[in-house]
């Protein structure tokens, strides 16, 4: 190939590589496959090598390739990137206001504000020279940072050209602009799941793991970390350039920087408040780590105006979450013992408190993962409340060990009935297999009493049963006799005849609760719901194998697997005719398969946890109005309908599929009236319209006022 031709093919590739970058990176529209983009890739890489002449610095080859650097130079910054004061709660934000508007321009517009993610990441500025990525720094002390350009030119999301798009607008010849880089919690979980294989020590979070790959002195390290970036901020310009913060975040989205899509836009403070208020509940949500908002004056020449007080602008405060990280002692490492015999380790904590709570106790998941990172008794952890809600031990604090603690050993005995625990290459669980073991007793009995609803039989009282030899697996519980309750100290007559009474009504309870109060592996009410539509019976279910089981739509074949090994144990088949004894209902009455009504012929996957219903009351009210209820998203599914904390593999089935998202208020509405179906145009009714990539693809995604994370 003549070096003309050459030139022209490279500029071509070029340009089409910036406009995928931009489609994949910014507006999450992807226009081809990734073995169609490495092909571009390939092509020009290729063609660089035969004409290195032609090799420029914003080559998208040119992303990795830098010699490892011995140190930092300092970057002096154009204007200091300054910190921000914080607010606690909605009345900090009033104070905040309340005191700032005092300074508040009395020719400025009427005051309105934006409302930005406050991205839990490392700040970076970014210069360019001719629309050309030229510098790259760090935050630094806010006046000086560190040249980290190098690593920065290998992240993927951040354009080495501007503008990205033959059509976007043309920036000034010297742009500076302030952007977080950061880590997409996937990503992260990734990257330790393969620092952890590969025997090295895991990151402690998103944040740190961002600010080490970035300060990197080799950029290829850093280019094998997964590293993006969001832009926030114009911080020098010699030319025109927008006069809004709303304005400034499109106008760099044109440019092909990515920007956050859960931002929105207010001329009410009160909104403002509210809005800031349903994040707390909302933050596990977002793809990445989320520490707060950002509260700020949209007009830029008044926010300007407004001045700074010490290092930080007077017309912008962040709202912060509550922390949901502590560091605290281990004292203690536990062990449950579950319904199915299997052995869970737990952390027993010096208490502390996180998000608001205080933790005394911990999950640590499983026994694999506990060696995996070496978590010791007599540690400093890392505690974490998972969605806000769970904790868990992130991981030790290594550099605090004084060498005393011991390394931790996996129990050979049962420590509720000491017997030899087992174990399987195939999986990471640890079991005890004595039927007998008094602890599982109490977890079947406890289980099968919360399924069947016995009113007033709690944990204690499970307990004090199996402890008395009166019970000893569920069934027991419908032998139960006042005279042996009454000789227990605590059971006065009155509270004998109310649970006697509670046991008895359980009899009658539908066949699907019977199921899910088995404690098959897998069969929770969902899956019993299902069972219950194709079998008419316990007898006629026991009878069915396991490729007839996996046939059913929404059934998986481990379920399948565990729901016949049940029923192929005699002392499980001891257990139903101990029920069919007693009296319990083992057969389905009424009619198989849903009932009629507004969603008749409508199957729907739960994920999430919804406003007013529990994951039962959902599932009851589908079922009532002729819906049926699934466990996972498929080709058949019609609607996911999403709560707070979703489960990521439904949302991105669903997405994928394009199954439409609803809400609880959609999914009551659908009820209350005939649904919408599919229009001939093909628009899917009662879009979630605020979880990502489900805004209206024909306007703007974030409107003149309000916020594409709806709160409502």
């Amino acid at each position: 190939m003549e070096k003309a031709d050459a030139q022209k093919r490279i500029a071509e590739l070029r340009q089409a590589i910036n406009k995928h970058n931009y489609h994949y990176y910014v507006l999450n529209a992807p226009l081809v496959s990734d073995v169609e983009y490495d092909a571009l890739m390939d092509t020009l890489r290729e063609l660089e090598i035969q004409f290195p002449d032609l090799v420029t610095p914003d080559s998208p080859t040119q992303r990795v390739g830098a010699e490892p650097a011995e140190g930092f130079t300092k970057v002096a910054h154009p204007a200091p990137i300054l910190s921000l004061d914080k607010a606690a709660d909605g009345e900090e934000i009033y104070a905040w206001w309340d005191r700032v508007s005092k300074v508040f321009p009395h020719n400025a517009p009427p005051p309105e504000w934006v409302v930005e993610p406050k991205l839990d990441g490392l700040t970076v500025v970014l210069h360019y020279e001719s629309g050309r990525f030229e510098l790259g720094a760090t935050r630094g002390d806010g006046a000086v940072g560190e040249d980290v350009t190098h690593n920065l030119r290998t992240i993927s999301a951040l354009p080495l050209q501007i503008p990205l798009t033959p059509d976007g607008p043309q920036p000034p010849p010297h742009l500076v602009m302030r952007g977080e880089a950061l880590m997409r919690i996937e990503d992260f979980d990734a990257l330790n799941e393969h620092q952890i294989a590969a025997g090295e020590k895991p990151f402690a979070n998103p944040r740190n793991a961002a600010a080490g790959s970035l300060r990197q002195l080799d950029p290829a390290i850093t280019a094998e970390r997964p590293l993006t970036l969001l832009a926030y901020a114009i911080v020098d310009a010699d030319g025109p350039v927008p006069q809004t913060q709303w304005e400034t975040l499109d106008y760099l989205r044109a440019l092909g920087f990515p920007v956050s899509e859960y931002v929105a836009h207010f001329d009410s403070l009160d909104a403002v408040v509210s809005h800031c208020e349903d994040w707390v509940e909302k933050r596990d949500r977002v793809p990445y780590e989320v520490d707060g908002l950002v509260v700020k004056v949209n007009h830029l020449p008044t926010h300007e105006a407004m001045g700074v007080v010490g290092r930080a602008p007077r017309a912008a405060v962040a709202f912060k979450f509550p922390g949901r990280e502590a560091t605290t002692s281990l004292l203690e490492i536990g062990i449950n013992v579950g319904r199915t015999g299997v052995l869970t380790p737990y952390a027993v904590l010096e208490p502390v408190e996180v998000g608001g709570v205080t933790i005394q106790k911990a999950t640590l998941h499983n026994f694999e993962d506990l060696q995996r990172k070496d978590i010791r008794v007599g540690d400093k952890v890392v505690v974490r409340r998972a969605g806000d809600v769970i904790p868990y031990v992130v991981g030790p604090v290594v550099d605090e060990r004084t060498g005393d603690e011991p390394v931790y050993q996996v129990p050979e005995r049962c420590p509720s009935c000491g017997e030899p625990v087992v174990s399987s290459e195939e999986e990471v669980a640890v079991y005890c297999n004595n039927i007998a073991c008094p602890e599982q007793r109490v977890r079947r009995v406890g289980h099968f009493a919360a399924v069947m609803d016995v009113e007033g039989l709690g944990e204690r009282t499970v307990q004090r049963l199996v402890d008395e030899g009166l019970v000893k697996d569920p069934a027991d519980l419908y032998t139960l006799q006042s005279k042996d309750l009454l000789t227990l100290e605590g059971f006065a007559e009155k509270s004998v005849e109310n649970l006697l009474q509670a046991v008895e009504v359980t009899k009658d309870r539908p066949l699907p609760q019977v199921l899910a109060g088995l404690g098959i592996e897998g069969v929770g009410h969902t899956v019993a719901q299902l069972l219950a539509e194709h079998y008419r019976s316990l007898d006629e279910l026991a009878t069915v194998g396991q490729a007839e089981l996996e046939a059913i739509d929404g059934m998986g074949p481990h379920t399948a697997e565990a729901v016949v090994a049940w029923f192929e144990r005699a002392r499980n088949q001891a257990f139903v005719e101990k029920l069919r004894q007693a009296g319990v209902n083992l057969k389905q009455e009424g009619p198989v398969g849903p009932a009629e009504g507004a969603l008749e012929g409508l199957t729907f996957v739960i994920t999430g946890t919804l406003p007013t219903l529990s994951r039962r009351e959902a599932t009851a009210l589908i079922e009532t109005h002729g819906g049926k209820v699934t466990g996972s998203v498929s080709g058949n599914t019609d609607y996911l309908v999403v709560g707070a904390s979703p489960g990521g593999s439904k949302v991105s089935a669903a997405q994928q599929r394009g199954t439409p998202m609803i809400d609880e208020p959609a999914l009551r509405a659908m009820i209350d009236a005939e649904p919408a179906r599919e229009s001939d145009g093909g628009q899917l009714a009662l879009p979630l319209d605020d979880l990502p990539g489900h805004a209206d693809a024909d306007s703007d995604p974030r409107g003149s006022s309000g916020s594409i994370f709806d709160p409502d």
